[in-house]
């Protein structure tokens, strides 16, 4: 039994059971598709603790040995046999429903701003309906990462290829690619009355809980600050992110070793990654060393009335600012 853990296009089993038998037309061999269905920054729990195991496979010889290999999970959670083409596709089917998901919600922050609203009273009344759930209804800068932009680009490239209209895939990714560079255009509103500005950036990586900076809104939402606005100093912080995002950005910002560091003499405060060590920030301090007391809190981490007691003029998101 050949099992595939990865994310591939439809019809990939299909291909590597004919290279298989080219090479040896007498193997006795099933391909399977197995996907992971792992979060970054939290794998091995998820390795032991799976929502569900998703065979797929045209026949039933291999299920015995597939179930063999996960007998330790055996009544911990469901196993779902399904054709091999049908597991391939629902796990591209349920990363792109995840982004559909989050953009909607980026969508409905918008409305809310400008209704005055709270989007986030607006998320728990809709997650509290069981058909929704209340996961993925956290408004923010954008999805980013090595999966959800991946795997929605290639949703849409099958439907195409296919000719099948997957409008809504198609709109999500020209709606989160526009959601960085309207998070980038509200920060550049915020300053656009300081002469030569500084901003503090904290959080470089997609999310929290890992150091991964590929398509990080963070790192979109600087390429576009620089690119608007050559005459901008970025200082930058994220606990793990650092070097990741230096590979990708270079030495166009600074990089700071603790987020003081990275207040020091700017004229705004700018919270990109959702760490809990934003959640915790010493404002008191941030106060005494940042030049212009500006928090731009795209992840809405931040006590907003905290902020304004100190003095802060607070910007999140999904609310009226």
């Amino acid at each position: 039994v050949i099992a595939n853990k990865s994310t591939v296009p439809v019809g990939t089993g299909d291909e590597v059971e004919k290279i298989i038998k080219k090479i040896n037309p007498s193997a006795d061999i099933d391909v399977v598709s197995i996907p992971e269905f792992l979060r970054e920054g939290f794998a091995v729990y998820d390795f032991f603790n799976p929502d569900r195991i998703l065979v797929g496979t045209d026949n039933d010889r291999p299920k015995l040995t597939i179930l063999e290999l996960y007998k330790k999970f055996d009544g911990k959670t469901e196993f779902l046999f399904v054709s091999r083409r049908s597991s391939e596709t629902i796990k591209y089917a349920s990363n792109a429903f995840l982004a559909i998901k989050i953009h909607y919600i980026n969508e409905m922050a918008n409305f809310c701003e400008k209704v005055n609203a709270n989007v986030f009273e607006v998320g728990k009344g809709m997650g509290l309906d069981t058909r929704i759930g209340p996961r993925f209804l956290n408004p923010g800068p954008g999805y980013g990462g090595s999966c959800f932009p991946k795997d929605t680009l290639a949703m849409a490239h099958m439907g195409r290829k296919n000719n099948v209209d997957l409008s809504l895939v198609e709109t999500v990714i020209k709606g989160n690619d526009l959601r960085q560079a309207q998070m980038a255009q509200k920060i550049l509103n915020l300053i656009e009355k300081i002469d030569n500005p500084k901003i503090a950036i904290l959080g470089l990586a997609f999310k929290n809980g890992t150091d991964d900076c590929r398509d990080s809104p963070s790192i979109h939402i600087i390429e576009s600050l620089l690119k608007t606005s050559p005459e901008i100093k970025i200082s930058a912080y994220d606990p793990k992110a650092n070097d990741n995002a230096k590979k990708i950005l270079g030495d166009s910002i600074t990089y700071a070793d603790n987020y003081f560091e990275a207040v020091r003499n700017a004229d705004a405060m700018v919270v990109l990654t959702e760490w809990d060590e934003f959640k915790e920030l010493n404002l008191q301090e941030v106060k005494t060393l940042i030049r212009t007391p500006k928090i731009i809190d795209f992840r809405n981490v931040i006590s907003k009335n905290r902020s304004i007691e100190l003095g802060f003029d607070y910007f999140g998101i999904g609310t009226k600012n």
